[in-house]
């Protein structure tokens, strides 16, 4: 890494340690994650005390249910650090402190996304473990069994890429509230619903989340098109598209 970036991921890393919302996006996102694991094990274990659970039973995408609604916080964490710079107008003090705007933009997604990978493992983990470990000893799976390992290890790539699309595309709007009114319905409704419409289903499957959502099922859903590595790969086309139209914003556009 040259000495250029590694001067301005320093600012970044400082700015963010610095500023309580971004902590407090991340710390939600863990607690957030772990609340609903716990929840969704006793549930699950109440739910099948006295009875076999069904054949369609996924224990890999139950282990994530905490998840997908911890998820929101990392989104919020994600465009709060591109978009708070230019909400209180210190964008300009960091424009002058870090002039090349490729090594700005470069230093902040990666710093970032560094941090929304360290936080995820942690997510990731813990809230698949609690979930395994609370839902009962017949439906529970282990590190060895066939999938796992693989689907925690996507899990921690989708939310990570997750946290870069949504920081890329908060580039380009510039906007807290713009960016959280696409992103926020387009995640956790919007998408669920599209799949569902006939004649439209087929191509919501190609949106980032659920896309790259396929990695946290042991076995891709009836009627979906795409395979967990697939769906990744789709995925980071739309967080490269992303980055890539937030990084022609920051270079072209004025502070």
């Amino acid at each position: 890494m040259s000495s250029p970036v590694n001067g301005a991921v320093a600012f970044e890393w400082s700015k963010m340690r610095t500023l309580r919302p971004m902590l407090w996006s991340l710390v939600l996102y863990v607690v957030a994650s772990l609340a609903l694991a716990v929840l969704t094990g006793a549930v699950v274990q109440h739910q099948y005390a006295h009875k076999p659970a069904p054949s369609s039973f996924d224990p890999i995408s139950t282990g994530f249910s905490g998840l997908r609604l911890g998820l929101i916080a990392l989104v919020i964490f994600g465009v709060m650090i591109v978009t708070s710079e230019y909400s209180s107008g210190t964008i300009r003090g960091s424009l002058a402190a870090v002039p090349r705007r490729g090594v700005f933009y470069a230093a902040k997604m990666l710093t970032g996304g560094l941090a929304a990978l360290v936080v995820s493992v942690v997510a990731v983990l813990t809230s698949f473990f609690v979930t395994q470990a609370t839902m009962g000893d017949a439906e529970r799976v282990s590190l060895a069994d066939d999938g796992v390992l693989p689907a925690l290890i996507g899990a921690v790539l989708y939310t990570t890429l997750l946290c870069l699309f949504s920081m890329g595309l908060a580039a380009l709007l510039r906007s807290t509230a713009l960016t959280m009114g696409i992103l926020v319905p387009l995640f956790f409704t919007v998408s669920t619903i599209l799949t569902n419409i006939p004649g439209v289903g087929k191509v919501a499957q190609f949106l980032p989340d659920v896309a790259g959502g396929m990695v946290l099922y042991r076995h891709a859903p009836d009627g979906y098109v795409l395979d967990a590595w697939s769906g990744m790969a789709v995925l980071a086309v739309w967080t490269a598209a992303a980055g890539v139209a937030g990084y022609l914003a920051v270079r072209r556009r004025d502070a």
